[in-house]
């Protein structure tokens, strides 16, 4: 199959918040170069009869852009994006207990809780500073038995890694039929079980912890959804947002929780709560 990989340089600050951008307009994966000094290069994979210049037009206004960025657009197969991202990617450490590990790397020695997953075609490995910083509050806060939601679970990194941390019950949730079945395909493959559906399908259970790092608009929306889904003394954690939005999600959400900034990482935040 082809696609069309779309590179843009801009200022390393700029990468991030372009490239979930990108993501929520409908790109199917975004690599960010870190390598080298200067500007970096942010490459999005779109489907090959996509209009690059709707897409990085909506995403540049979505992400505070004043005029498109120049970009470049080439075609390209499964198999070299494939290994342009085996080239970028390998084993990644959160906290002391979890790492991250593409199917091609040997674990590190050492390593006890291991997520198997690979940068494929449409979602990412972790190495986003919103992922990082929702991986490491399970890794921090799971302490094992709790019945976990995740709400927007893309490649079900997040209900994978808190099944592997103990979790009595994973459910997660996505819009996106693909979602699901990148979560349960890769549930399977890292031999946990977690409930992949689709959001209207969703019961009426309540959770120990809901997480949910998708972007700041979509959290204001859902946010008596997802308050609805913690029980009694349960925790949420809201990530997906930039630092100068902790201010917006915190007032959206006081009607149920007072929420605390409980981490920030490369100018992006995650912020949790507790229900009374």
């Amino acid at each position: 199959m082809a696609w069309l990989a779309v590179t843009v340089e801009l200022e390393a600050t700029a990468a991030d918040a372009l490239s979930e951008a990108l993501l929520a307009e409908g790109a199917q994966s975004v690599a960010i170069d870190t390598e080298r000094s200067g500007p970096c290069s942010v490459t999005a994979l779109l489907a090959e009869n996509a209009d690059p210049a709707a897409l990085f037009g909506a995403a540049a206004k979505q992400s505070g852009f004043e005029t498109i960025p120049p970009f470049k657009v080439a075609q390209v197969t499964d198999e070299d994006w494939v290994r342009c991202s085996q080239a970028q990617f390998g084993p990644v450490a959160v906290g002391s207990r979890l790492w991250i590990v593409p199917s091609w790397c040997e674990p590190p020695s050492g390593a006890h809780t291991i997520v198997r997953l690979d940068p494929g075609l449409a979602f990412g490995t972790g190495a986003h500073p919103s992922t990082r910083l929702a991986l490491e509050f399970l890794e921090e806060s799971l302490r094992g038995g709790e019945r976990v939601l995740d709400y927007g679970c893309g490649s079900g990194i997040l209900a994978i890694a808190a099944a592997k941390l103990g979790a009595a019950s994973v459910d997660a949730v996505d819009l996106d039929p693909a979602a699901v079945e990148a979560t349960t395909a890769n549930a399977r493959r890292n031999g946990v079980s977690v409930g992949a559906t689709l959001a209207g399908a969703l019961g009426g259970a309540v959770y120990d912890l809901v997480i949910s790092n998708i972007l700041l608009q979509p959290l204001i929306v859902l946010g008596p959804l997802l308050a609805a889904r913690v029980a009694p003394e349960g925790r949420i954690a809201l990530a997906g947002i930039l630092e100068s939005q902790a201010g917006e999600l915190e007032a959206a959400y006081r009607p149920w929780f007072p929420l605390r900034t409980a981490g920030t990482r490369d100018g992006w935040a995650l912020l949790a709560g507790v229900r009374a």
